[in-house]
């Protein structure tokens, strides 16, 4: 596993970059799927914008005034936060053992963040300086959709983060209980659908004030959002921040971090072994979760099941010869790695989108095949996915089954509703 890019490059090119330390592999793996969807989201907008089911909007803005105090105060504090934080990492002795307690805390470097919010607010006023008219006029400009693409990217980072740690520490209300700061801030514990469900409302609220055709926007959001999903899951996988199957009881780790098919007697053995480890994740070795599955035909082990080993979250038991201060752990019976079929699964359910979006033409359609594909997805992994079960109810759900099944009935809603319109044009053009 590749907790951040330093290890990664260490593995791959055996270069030893202390500064990559500071990019953490999961976040990597966001910030190309926030863009990557953007690209799509960008692309479909454009392709709905030139048949004319998207329009404009027309909007006054003041050009050839001086930089106002507001944007050099928001510019400075930008700056001064890049400084005192990011700059400061690589200033500050023993920080980049451990980056992310360092960014969590309120320690950083005084001096680089002045001197970067200084250069942060003199760049603003020079901007302003240099597109100075001797009397500012108001000017009418046209936004389309896609212009908007980057605000509605920050407004799903923001609310998306948000929601994700809400309904994380909802799903797990007694570790957030114990320790509420350290679950709302920390880097690990974010809950998908808590993520797509905020985000969604925001940028509904966002299309609205701005007059965005909201059918056409979610038709577009689409398929952005299935492969940007299948790309945050890779990071899920690569750094092995917690979001794995349940044990896969034909495989088990050895001490250095390899896997070996079971014999008769392992897995029993390991757990009474690791006792303490699975009773504080399970809450008690009756409750382990899991499922005999060998190699089918000669696909590779790691498909059917991996330990994580190094992982970001230092879950399981120490590796032997582990000689570094972090992610020195390994999982000692492996597990499913859910991470990566969902991965795979929502790459083809992204083709998929982008086939069938050649040929429908009515507008709600493929937003109807998205929730439903995307509920019916979540739904089955969910069954071999590690996760906190409602015991209250006459059955034991959880939060993602629950939910993934709104999403499918609430697909099939909107495709019935508008499938019963009028034709509309054609999707498939240049």
């Amino acid at each position: 596993m590749y907790p951040n890019l330093y290890y990664a490059f260490n593995d791959f090119f055996g270069v030893n970059l202390e500064f990559l330390r500071l990019f953490n592999s999961f976040g990597f793996f966001v910030a190309i799927s926030f863009l990557s969807a953007a690209w799509i989201l960008t692309n479909e907008l454009k392709k709905r914008q030139r048949i004319n089911l998207l329009s404009f909007t027309e909007e006054k803005i003041l050009v050839g005034a001086n930089a106002s105090v507001a944007d050099l105060t928001i510019n400075f504090f930008l700056g001064f936060i890049l400084g005192y934080k990011i700059i400061g990492i690589l200033l500050i002795p023993g920080v980049l053992n451990d980056p992310p307690s360092f960014i969590l805390s309120i320690n950083g470097s005084l001096p680089s963040g002045i001197i970067v919010g200084v250069l942060f607010l003199g760049i603003k006023w020079w901007e302003k300086k240099r597109e100075k008219l001797a009397k500012p006029e108001l000017r009418t400009i046209r936004i389309w959709p896609h212009d908007r693409v980057g605000d509605m990217v920050i407004y799903a980072a923001i609310f998306g983060f948000s929601g994700a740690k809400i309904f994380h520490n909802l799903e797990n209300w007694d570790d957030f209980v114990k320790n509420p700061l350290e679950a709302l801030v920390s880097f690990s514990g974010l809950t998908f659908y808590g993520g797509l469900i905020c985000a969604g409302i925001a940028i509904l609220f966002y299309a609205k004030k701005h007059k965005v055709e909201i059918i056409h926007l979610t038709d577009s959001f689409a398929p952005a959002l299935m492969l940007g999903y299948a790309i945050g899951r890779i990071g899920c996988h690569v750094s092995g921040d917690g979001d794995w199957g349940i044990l896969n009881s034909a495989f088990v780790s050895t001490e250095t971090g390899a896997m070996r098919l079971s014999k008769y007697g392992d897995y029993n053995n390991l757990l009474i072994i690791n006792k303490n480890f699975f009773i504080g994740q399970f809450g008690g070795l009756n409750l382990v979760r899991n499922i005999n599955q060998p190699p089918i035909f000669h696909l590779p082990d790691w498909l059917f099941a991996y330990n994580y080993p190094h992982n970001v979250i230092s879950e399981g038991v120490h590796l032997l010869d582990c000689k570094t201060i972090q992610y020195c752990n390994q999982l000692p019976i492996p597990v499913f790695p859910t991470a990566l079929y969902e991965a795979i699964i929502c790459s083809i359910l992204f083709v998929l989108l982008q086939i069938l979006g050649k040929y429908i033409s009515k507008a709600g359609l493929i937003t109807g095949i998205y929730f439903m594909l995307n509920g019916l997805e979540r739904f089955f992994i969910e069954k071999i996915r590690v996760n906190t079960r409602y015991e209250h109810l006459p059955f034991t759900p959880t939060q993602a089954e629950l939910i993934s099944v709104c999403l499918i009935i609430f697909g099939g809603f909107i495709f019935v509703r508008f499938y019963l319109k009028k034709a509309q044009v054609n999707l498939d053009v240049a």
